[in-house]
């Protein structure tokens, strides 16, 4: 078994690789790995081992036609990760993440499709369905995103279904809630304020705080993309969640209590444009279907997150440093 996982050095995409390689999903405890990554900011070669057996590492853009069709030959699937994805980032560039989330996927898709790759999962995102007041949206909801970011990734959804369509290529789309964990970019809600704090810096809250986000960790995100690959019907949409829906104001009163910081050190800030008010997914789909259910406790795996930023500062610092 050869699998190709694009963006295998951010922070979900080197999660799912480090747990492959270490035989963590039944079936694949033997399964060669190939990596691409372009090394953009939010990519770190650190977070992948510097040398295993069954990886093979590649330094490479997915908007290379040519060099992903040199790669892919003989692989028996793709998971696809790689993609820009801070929506402030966004914001100021979002050209960059038009490049990379749609004309990047639709090359990807392109090469599976000449190459003959049988299996293909894209990795995506609940903010393609906009905002919510109440209730949850279900795989059948509309697309309706707010943000450069969720617009460019929502794009890449269509383009994916368009070559199950158009071609028969076997891909399967999963759209997660979002993630927290290690190795995380310290430019996200998490680990940004973890070492902020850590480091005796104020915090930025944006608005009121009352922006809702479901909170899923990195390890069941990864778990569910496995079912996915395995079991998952192709030309079908998977939503992932973790059930744990929370206001960043809660958020933060919380890691200001891991931290042992005060109240005092959060900083209200003016609100991004076109912030969303509230993501919650349905996840009845991949849990009837696949038999996925989240296994991290919340207040477990934040406790361990934020754990995890306090006693490896010199991966983080040296992250900041190099993107200050």
């Amino acid at each position: 078994m050869r699998i190709l996982v694009t963006g295998g050095a951010g922070f979900i995409g080197s999660h799912y690789v480090r747990t492959l390689l270490d035989g963590g999903y039944p079936g694949y405890e033997d399964a060669e790995v190939t990596v691409v990554d372009k090394l953009t900011y939010a990519g770190n070669r650190d977070n992948l081992p510097a040398a295993h057996p069954r990886l093979t590492w590649v330094q490479g853009d997915i908007c290379d036609l040519p060099m992903l069709l040199e790669l892919l030959p003989g692989h028996d699937a793709v998971l696809h990760f790689a993609a820009e994805s801070h929506v402030d980032r966004s914001l100021r560039s979002a050209a960059e993440f038009v490049r990379t989330n749609v004309g990047g996927t639709q090359t990807l898709l392109e090469a599976c499709l000449r190459s003959g790759v049988p299996r293909v999962v894209h990795v995506s995102t609940d903010e393609v369905y906009g905002s919510i007041d109440e209730g949850a949206w279900t795989e059948l909801s509309p697309l309706l995103p707010n943000s450069p970011y969720a617009a460019s990734k929502a794009s890449s959804d269509l383009i994916a279904r368009s070559y199950w369509v158009t071609h028969g290529l076997n891909v399967s789309i999963t759209r997660c809630s979002n993630n927290y964990g290690p190795y995380q970019h310290p430019e996200k809600l998490i680990p940004k304020f973890v070492t902020e704090l850590t480091e005796g810096r104020p915090v930025p809250l944006y608005g009121d705080g009352a922006n809702i986000r479901e909170w899923l960790h990195v390890d069941d995100h990864c778990r569910a993309l496995q079912l996915v690959l395995t079991d998952g019907r192709a030309g079908e949409v998977y939503n992932v969640a973790g059930g744990t829906g929370l206001s960043n104001r809660e958020i933060t009163t919380r890691l200001l209590k891991l931290c042992g910081a005060d109240p005092g050190m959060v900083r209200l800030v003016a609100d991004r444009k076109g912030h969303d008010r509230r993501y919650c997914v349905d996840d009845t789909k991949i849990r009837e279907e696949l038999g996925y259910a989240p296994r991290t406790d919340f207040e477990t795996g934040l406790a361990r997150t934020a754990a995890w930023y306090r006693d490896n500062p010199g991966w983080w610092k040296r992250t900041k440093e190099e993107n200050r």
